[in-house]
Order: structure tokens, then sequence, then C-alpha cells
């Protein structure tokens, strides 16, 4: 069962401005990537469900992170049907991120108190998804719709909270120009934990790299 209130996650999502993607196959790497993420500020990741027995590396990752990594709270992406968000619940996940919108995932997270945030593209999405009580709306592939986009949708719905994923770059100047547009939050993952700092097991580059990130979204929200 998750560990974490829905309401808690969000308010941590909003907290930290920021949230990592991640998924490798390995479970002592990717504790060390968890483990310097953690280091760096962050309390929250996002284990992307991309690979074969990705449950069984998620199991063992988030045992870790209850017994090694106090308040850091684990969750799971990619996730396309209830059946594989029910698997990741019981598995302990604190929240489930979607690449669509489907009923069937908010129901069944809904009956356990998770949060879920579905991938939508439309003001008409973002309102159903919200009907459906989700907190946070990710907006996938976000650098199709760029900034603009939620500044618009902020203007007649200035209650709908938005991550963008899937084009946001640790910079100041695209974290600024989502955030300052209304972003809740973004969602960053191979710009972040980038795939020569796996190979290279740079795990102490990682921890500068989110403090860096964190760094920089507190900047722009003074």
């Amino acid at each position: 069962m998750a560990k974490y209130s829905r309401i808690e996650v969000a308010q941590t999502m909003k907290e930290n401005g920021m949230v990592p993607l991640f998924f490798h196959s390995d479970i002592e790497l990717s504790k060390k990537v968890l483990k310097a993420c953690y280091d760096g500020g962050s309390r929250l990741m996002e284990f992307t469900s991309r690979g074969d027995f990705a449950h069984e590396v998620f199991g063992a990752l988030n045992k870790y992170a209850l017994a090694e990594l106090p308040g850091m709270i684990l969750g799971v992406g990619s996730i396309t049907d209830a059946a594989s968000a029910s698997l990741y619940m019981s598995l302990g996940a604190n929240f489930i991120v979607t690449p669509v919108f489907r009923e069937d995932i908010a129901i069944a997270c809904n009956r356990r108190k998770v949060l879920w945030s579905p991938g939508c593209g439309t003001l008409t999405e973002i309102a159903k998804a919200e009907e459906l009580g989700c907190e946070i709306v990710k907006l996938f592939p976000a650098d199709t719709y760029g900034p603009e986009f939620i500044k618009a949708i902020k203007g007649p719905c200035p209650w709908t909270n938005i991550m963008p994923t899937g084009g946001v770059y640790p910079t100041v100047e695209s974290l600024s120009s989502w955030l300052n547009a209304g972003a809740t939050c973004v969602g960053l993952g191979s710009q972040l934990i980038s795939k020569d700092i796996l190979e290279k097991k740079d795990f102490d580059g990682l921890t500068a790299k989110v403090k860096e990130v964190l760094d920089i979204i507190k900047d722009i929200r003074k």
C-alpha cells in the first residue's frame, strides 16, 4: 500500500517543483540513482515502467526507499491500464502517472486514494480528469504544446495544476519558461539522468545536477 496520501504527494510535487523520471533494469544501479537524487534534495521519483520485469525492480527499489531514504516518495509512470496500476499499488506505489487519460486507471487509483496524473492534451481531457479527482495533470509530450499552452489553460482554469513532461530541460531558460507560464512542477527524464551519467556511474555528478535544478526552481519562484 501507498505510504503517502495523494494530498501529501501533490503537495510535495508542488513544493519540489520537479519530478525525476527514470528506468533501469539493474536494481543496484537504480538504488544508486535514487540515492543520488535524494542526496540532491529530491523527495520524489517516477520509476517509468518500460522494461521486462520492471515491477520486480520497482518493488526492490521501494523497499530500499522505505528502509534507507526517509521522506522519499516513489511512484511509477508509463502505466496504460488499471491492472498495471493495481500491480504497482500493491507494491507500494505512492502515485501513478500515465501517458494517456483512462477512466479505468482513475477508478483503480481513487479506490485506494492514490494520486494519479494522466497525460492530457486538451482542455476537455483536463476537465474530465479533474472531474474524476485528478490533482495534477501531466502535459505530454510537453514540447508539442509549449509553455503558452499552459498559460492559455490557466486563464479560464486557474485552479488547474499541470506537470509538463517531455521537452523540459534542466536549464534556467527552459525551467523559467514553463514555471512562469504556470506549471505546478516539471517532469525531467533523460535530460537530467542522462545516458552519459549512467554509463560513467557519475552519481556525485547527478546529485549536484539535481541540487542545481532545485535551486534554479527556488530562484524562479522568488
